[in-house]
């Protein structure tokens, strides 16, 4: 760093060089977005200058007005996009702009190279790709908050002049760059506070130095920002005349070019399907359309408006312990928050959209948010009508939905156990994989599922894995798939949470398969399940004789009525946690209480009748401990000693050898 008086040249963190290179080549087609995004800007500092002017009105100075303005400058080859909102202070500028979105940087570069190739591995791998798919790459660019730098799509110097409401004009301060590396910030006079964006347009690109090009632009993407976009009115005399004009030397007069409008206090029958779609990326900084939206109007004693979309793509932070998500709240048109989570649940976290109440009080906060009754009318209205919204769809519109589903499918798992209300709607939105078919594409609903039940069958029956592999091999399915019974597969984590919390749907309980004994009711034949029985009794010897190898590793042993073509498997307690739920607990660190399964043992399988005739106790044991382990490793679970089960499996295949056999 280089410092010189109050100007200092700065290098940017780490990733912001390939931030840069991967936005400026992954936009190249779609370069009119850079107005959007810095208008956007624009009128977010608007609003948060008005939020917090409702505390402290001297915020406004002697500029009450909130206004955006682009300006052009043909023979300089600038454009200028200007707001008098809340304006930046030197560290701000430093944390904002010089920094681009830290807690996500280096996500950003992954995802965004994901998209670009996913199987490229280095900085240069984009450069020969010159395909479409490229210039739809932007779709993270706004989500990550460095919609600032799609400036660099069209310039190849960006000034930015700034100062923040309340501090003196002294307080200024300049950052400027090129975008190769490093920028500088220097301490200027600004008299107005806000933001002057300036763009040197690159010889190529003056095409955007044009008042007509620039009002197009505007009318295309930000025509519904309610905060004015001003500039200069037109004059159409011919220069003869305005050189005789004596008022020439005036100051220059302002036109709005935007309607500005809030969309949703619109009728929905005068707005188009292409005006949701623009206002939608405008809040949300998406570059893709929306799958679906509602918008609706409530009057009466809690009056309020909302406008709600469903995004095609899932968010970068959908994971993130510390996502923010939520509508944006509006109180009569007054911006208040950004990202009221009060308005939805969790489990519709990706949801965009906007709530205006007429009823909320200008200065409500986030505590208050918490217990208001008005709130939670809205907020039940609006999970209604998202729900409504999806179901629509799903109806309607089903390769949309499977879109959504792919995208947002885990999330919507979680809604039974958050929002028990409407635990039955939510569980009708559901899809899984079954053993219906061979992929394991999630397509299959519980209605679906319970119209393919077959005669006699009661139960909704499923399997929970950390794989789907291991879930549609898993030897608990061998008799299922024998009765021709399908049974929901399941390996997403978030599964476990959904079954604990999903009991049932449409009077059908759900059942998992590998819990207690199998009874498949009126499903299973009699006879079968009187000759396990009847061989059980049979074989009373070698059930102790395993207890007692296998000591207390396994709770008991049992014949079993679920296998066909495997020796055995282990079975947990009807009400006792799942060995699924029990290594993912773990996985994250936490405590799983101790459960001791069940050894059942499929008596006609030829191993077993070959433990059974087994008279030498050590290596009967061995076998024993051998069948335990293969049951573990089969339900996809780790051995506490995979040392000594190699031991035994190498003694075993020894005396294999030795013996011919």
């Amino acid at each position: 760093m280089t410092v010189s008086a109050q100007k200092e040249t700065l290098e940017f963190q780490a990733e912001v060089s390939q931030v840069l290179d991967l936005v400026i080549r992954s936009l190249y087609s779609n370069k009119e977005i850079f107005l959007r995004e810095l208008i956007s800007n624009a009128s977010d500092a608007a609003e948060k200058l008005r939020f917090e002017a409702l505390t402290d009105s001297s915020l406004f100075e002697d500029d009450p007005e909130l206004r955006v303005r682009v300006l052009v400058d043909k023979d300089a080859g600038t454009v200028t996009v200007s707001d008098n909102g809340i304006g930046l202070s030197r560290q701000e500028m430093i944390e904002t702009i010089g920094s681009i979105a830290s807690s996500g940087t280096r996500r950003f570069v992954e995802a965004l190279k994901d998209r670009q190739g996913g199987n490229q591995s280095n900085d240069q791998s984009g450069e020969q790709s010159g395909n479409k798919d490229a210039a739809t790459d932007g779709t993270l660019i706004g989500q990550f908050g460095v919609g600032f730098y799609s400036a660099f799509i069209v310039a190849d110097k960006v000034t930015l002049i700034s100062r923040r409401a309340g501090l003196g004009a002294e307080h200024g301060v300049c950052w400027e760059s090129d975008g190769r590396g490093s920028y500088t910030l220097e301490t200027v006079d600004k008299p107005g506070r806000g933001t002057d964006v300036i763009l040197h347009l690159k010889d190529d690109e003056k095409e955007f130095a044009d008042d007509w090009r620039l009002r197009s632009v505007i009318s295309k993407f930000s025509d519904h920002i309610a905060v004015p976009v001003e500039m200069l009115k037109q004059d159409f005399r011919s220069d003869e005349e305005k050189e005789k004009d004596e008022d020439k030397d005036k100051a220059p007069e302002y036109e709005r070019v935007n309607t500005g409008q809030a969309l949703w206090m619109r009728n929905k029958s005068d707005i188009s399907d292409d005006e949701y779609k623009s206002f939608y990326k405008h809040i949300s900084h998406d570059f893709e359309e929306p799958l679906a939206w509602a918008h609706n109007r409530v009057e009466g004693t809690n009056e309020y408006s909302t406008l709600l979309f469903v995004p095609k793509r899932a968010p970068w932070d959908m994971w993130d312990r510390e996502q923010k998500h939520g509508v944006k709240l509006y109180v009569r048109r007054v911006f208040i928050m950004d990202e009221a989570d009060k308005l939805l649940p969790h489990y519709l976290r990706f949801v965009k959209g906007v709530v205006d109440s007429n009823d909320l009080p200008l200065n409500v906060s986030r505590e208050i948010l918490q217990h208001n009754r008005k709130i939670d009318t809205i907020r039940g209205a609006n999970v209604k009508r998202v729900l409504g919204l999806l179901e629509s769809m799903a109806k309607d519109e089903p390769d949309n939905y499977k879109t959504f589903w792919k995208e947002f499918g885990r999330v919507i798992k979680e809604g039974p156990a958050e929002d028990f209300s409407n635990r039955e709607r939510i569980a009708g939105l559901l899809r899984f994989s079954t053993t219906v078919g061979e992929g394991d594409e999630q397509d299959t609903s519980l209605d679906a599922y319970i119209e393919r039940m077959k005669e006699g069958q009661d139960k909704i029956y499923y399997i929970t894995a950390d794989s789907p592999a291991a879930a549609r091999h898993s030897p608990h399915l061998e008799m299922f798939r024998k009765k021709e019974v399908e049974v929901i597969l399941l390996s997403d984590r978030v599964d476990e949470w959904l079954v604990s919390n999903l009991h049932e749907y449409k009077g059908k309980h759900l059942q998992s398969v590998t819990k207690g004994e199998l009874d498949l009711g009126e499903i299973g034949a009699k006879e079968e399940k009187e000759k396990t029985e009847q061989a059980a009794k049979e074989h009373e010897d070698l059930f102790k004789r395993l207890k007692d190898a296998l000591g207390d590793r396994v709770e008991s042993v049992r014949a079993s009525s679920r296998l066909v073509d495997s020796p055995a498997c282990i079975v947990v307690g009807e009400h006792d946690m799942s060995a699924n739920l029990a290594r993912v607990l773990k996985s994250v660190g936490q405590e799983a209480p101790s459960t001791k399964p069940s050894l059942e043992v499929n008596l006609d399988h030829p191993l077993v009748r070959r433990l059974e005739s087994e008279s030498d106790q050590t290596r009967f044991a061995d076998l024993g401990l051998i069948l335990l382990d293969q049951a573990e490793l089969a339900e996809g679970g780790q051995l506490d000693d995979p040392a000594a089960f190699v031991g035994r499996l190498n003694k075993l295949m020894l005396g294999l050898f030795m013996t011919g056999g």
